[in-house]
């Protein structure tokens, strides 16, 4: 079943069954504590999926903020290409999910090269878009990226590289589901993830973008409001295997504060929420299957809370 299908077949159950979420209020005694204007639509990074062999991406949180009022979607696209064709993916299930919800607007939340696919939409259908979120993305380029990049262009190195990794995001692909013709672009996602490739980006699509080094950067552009928060710790739980590779690849920051793949100043998109949770990459969407800092707040609590920051909004 390919991709746009299952969205289609969920968003068909939602109308065909009147799951609202004031019918969630009436039978699941929902607090309303999360319950957005506008439906919340999820989007993943490289390499990412909806669900995999039974294992959300976003683990334990669409559920959480639907317990409480939220609709919640789910979408998936390329696990490796450039944050433009990414954005276009996202944009066909956006226009879906408008249309079947008849809310007119959707918040968009997005995690590491999620974060500049959701842009992408924001820039080119502001209309649609009420709000964009963006968790652990690396909007001015990745180091770890950019020290990838040292590989010659052209070099057997890289074409060897490339084929490993997008072979990797097409088993990802195909366990999760997705149709099989979805494309895979590892070298377009390294373009897009490394500090020249978001340089272009930016230039093309500045909303919300820190007009300084490490700031902040405008609130609402477009009559779409903008967010974002990060974690600072590449190592946080000695039982999540996933730190040590977390661990190794913040090295390549030289000392700047990281998640392990993006840096904290270029996490930074419209109003900071906080950048320096003591969380790594994974961390930000509760992986390695919830194991997370035991001294710092639950990820699951921060989704639910940006949801209600939302709803205050009148988003």
């Amino acid at each position: 079943m390919s991709r746009k299908t299952r969205l289609s077949l969920a968003c068909g159950l939602i109308a065909a069954f009147g799951v609202s979420t004031q019918a969630n209020a009436f039978w699941f005694g929902s607090s309303g504590y999360t319950k957005t204007k506008y439906p919340i639509v999820l989007t993943h990074g490289m390499l990412g999926f909806d669900s995999l062999l039974g294992v959300d991406y976003w683990y334990g949180i669409p559920s959480a903020l639907r317990k409480d009022g939220a609709t919640v979607y789910v979408t998936e696209v390329s696990q490796l290409d450039t944050s433009e064709a990414r954005g276009e993916q996202l944009l066909e299930q956006v226009e879906e999910i408008v249309a079947i919800s008849g809310k007119g607007r959707v918040n968009l939340i997005g995690h590491s090269h999620g974060g500049p696919t959701v842009r992408y939409v924001a820039a080119v259908r502001p209309d649609l878009v009420a709000s964009v979120t963006s968790v652990g993305a690396p909007h001015k380029g990745s180091a770890t990226a950019d020290f990838l990049r040292q590989v010659p262009e052209g070099s057997a190195g890289e074409t060897l590289l490339a084929g490993i990794v997008n072979g990797l995001g097409a088993l990802i692909n195909f366990l999760s589901g997705s149709s099989s013709n979805t494309p895979q672009n590892a070298l377009g996602s390294l373009e897009s993830l490394n500090s020249e490739g978001a340089a272009r980006f930016n230039a093309k699509f500045p909303q919300g973008l820190p007009t300084s080094a490490c700031g902040e950067g405008a609130y609402v552009v477009n009559n779409v409001r903008y967010y974002s928060w990060s974690g600072t710790r590449p190592l946080t739980n000695m039982l999540d295997v996933s730190d040590l590779l977390l661990g190794a690849s913040s090295l390549t920051f030289g000392g700047e504060a990281n998640d392990g793949l993006v840096g904290r100043c270029s996490s930074h998109l419209g109003m900071v929420i906080r950048d320096n949770y003591r969380m790594n990459h994974l961390d930000e969407v509760n992986q390695t299957l919830g194991l997370t800092s035991l001294f710092e707040t639950d990820p699951v609590t921060v989704y639910r809370q940006q949801a209600n920051r939302l709803k205050k909004a009148g988003l």
